[in-house]
């Protein structure tokens, strides 16, 4: 089973809000999920503050073989808590 960590929307229409979880890559996007590690509010203006995520969490995933999808790995480089060892990994 390939484990991917991505994003899974949730809100109203026009109002996105989305949840990072832990899943299997063959699930759809807002399907089920093994874990929920944070949430990522995009209308909130100041960026720190739209992501949440327990660091914790998405390390032990990452060291378990779950690759993080391109845009959860854009955001956490946005707040600069992508760590360069992992970055490696995953291309």
């Amino acid at each position: 089973m390939a484990v991917a960590i991505r994003l899974s929307r949730q809100g109203t229409k026009k109002r996105p809000f989305y949840r990072v979880v832990v899943t299997d890559s063959r699930s759809p996007r807002g399907g089920k999920f093994l874990e929920n590690i944070g949430t990522f509010d995009p209308a909130k203006e100041i960026k720190d503050a739209s992501l949440k995520i327990d660091h914790e969490r998405l390390t032990y995933w990452r060291s378990t073989g779950a690759t993080p999808s391109p845009t959860l790995i854009k955001l956490l480089k946005e707040q600069g808590k992508f760590e360069a060892s992992t970055a490696a990994a995953t291309k």
